[in-house]
């Protein structure tokens, strides 16, 4: 789909409509871009882009009710979750704006001889990123502040679905004060980003999606030697192998799937229970599930609203009807009302069945049962993924043992939703190859120059 439209998913009724780019607008984003880098970029101060990007996250803070409005519509995500993705989006925004000296400082090297050597951080031109639909500005902000602090320029492409957000986002950078061709916001075809990629002037691509689109855009990338960064999928496990407190802990597993309704890459999606625990956590944890009823997403206390499409929900409903006729268990939920998706349960999912090895996005869960320490850690890491990862022990010395061998790019110690600025976020093995967020982000994009003087 290469159409840019707001579909009310909670209602299905089409919003808003807009016109793909044209060929010459692509070219002349790419020339703005272009432009920005060589004029803009090379004049400005490490201290000039902190301070626009200051003013950029006080913008999404002041806008913050129209921007949560914009999520619901185009989304679904519960409006209390969108307000909360606004703050988020404006403190990754302060964070790189607090970070720039640090992160522009010149690295010194100790050298075997005599003389200097420093490593100085450069930028390296226009940046392509394609973004996802599941947080239309915390996505946004991951990618572009730590780029532009580096003096990198911007060309965003939105979600389909997503054109009104991009659009009122890129309105901000420019009156923050970047000048035109910093940050441009491109609604292009597949077609389009393709040869945007391939453009001499454009050098490196972040896409946030599935494995499909990944290796689609990876596959031009390498065609063209341009750097590319990937954040996929993840069938992230929550492990549980003991615990003082079995319902904090059954609410912790419930928020770590619901959250942005069920529509996380790093959402919690298989529950792995040591077997003295099992029934009494999946008693108490489908009964929580099943307590959550989907609902309108504009109300104040609305937990879980509709999946971001009714073609999400069916997908969904083909993998849930697709493990029960494997032989899962379904122990709640199972069933959606348009875009609208119950609360889900599965358990005696076995390595045979599709529902193993999938991604499910939504509000959809799977149980098992293991033995011990052992046992969990080889379920946990026996998976195509490997994005973050969540571990319940009131045992320090297991948890520092388990967290070392869970092959994952993040793992969790007793807690849920503790995504920060200053933490890096990225997997390993299919869920991506770099890090978003932190230092580590200012890095993915930038030429790290040796200077060596005798």
């Amino acid at each position: 789909m290469t159409d840019y439209a707001v579909v009310n998913p909670a209602t299905g009724q089409t919003l808003a409509a807009y016109d793909t780019f044209t060929d010459a607008q692509i070219e002349e984003a790419i020339a703005a871009a272009d432009a920005a880098h060589r004029g803009w970029s090379r004049a400005s101060t490490v201290a000039e882009r902190a301070a626009l990007l200051r003013r950029a996250a006080e913008l999404h803070r002041e806008r913050r009710e129209e921007l949560a409005d914009i999520f619901v519509r185009e989304m679904g995500k519960p409006r209390e979750a969108a307000l909360g993705e606004v703050d988020f989006a404006a403190d990754i925004a302060e964070y790189y704006a607090d970070q720039a000296e640090t992160i522009m400082a010149d690295q010194s090297i100790a050298i075997l001889g005599d003389g200097t050597a420093i490593i100085r951080r450069d930028s390296l031109g226009p940046l392509v990123g394609i973004m996802p639909w599941n947080f239309p500005a915390y996505q946004i902000v991951r990618f572009a502040a730590p780029n532009l602090i580096v003096g990198n320029t911007i060309l965003l492409k939105p979600a389909p679905q997503c054109p009104e957000s991009s659009t009122a986002l890129a309105q901000i950078y420019l009156d923050a004060g970047f000048p035109e061709g910093a940050y441009v916001n491109i609604l292009a075809t597949n077609e389009q980003i393709a040869d945007l990629i391939a453009d001499p002037r454009v050098q490196g691509v972040s896409l946030t999606g599935s494995e499909r689109a990944g290796a689609a855009v990876a596959e031009v990338a390498g065609r063209n030697l341009k750097k590319v960064a990937l954040e996929l999928g993840g069938s992230d496990p929550f492990i549980v192998l003991s615990t003082d407190d079995l319902d904090a802990t059954v609410q912790a597993g419930v928020d770590a799937r619901l959250d942005n309704n069920g529509q996380a890459c790093n959402g919690a999606k298989r529950f792995i229970i040591v077997d003295d625990l099992y029934d009494a956590f999946v008693e108490k944890f489908a009964a929580a599930m099943s307590a959550v009823t989907a609902t309108d997403p504009m109300l104040d206390d609305t937990v879980l609203g509709p999946l971001a499409s009714h073609a999400a929900a069916e997908h969904l409903q083909e993998q849930i009807d697709r493990a029960v006729s494997q032989g899962a268990t379904l122990l709640t939920g199972g069933s959606h009302d348009g875009a609208f998706f119950e609360p889900t349960v599965l358990a005696d999912v076995t390595p045979e069945m599709d529902a193993y090895r999938e991604e499910l996005f939504g509000p959809a869960a799977v149980v098992y049962r293991v033995a011990d320490e052992e046992a969990a850690v080889a379920l946990a890491n026996d998976t195509p993924f490997g994005l973050g990862s969540y571990l319940f022990t009131t045992d320090a010395e297991q948890a520092e043992r388990v967290a070392d061998r869970i092959e994952a790019g993040m793992v969790y110690v007793n807690l849920v939703l503790a995504d920060s600025p200053e933490l890096p976020f990225g997997g390993v093995k299919r869920s991506g190859t770099s890090r978003e967020l932190g230092l580590l982000a200012a890095d993915e994009f930038v030429n790290k120059k040796l200077i060596r003087k005798a």
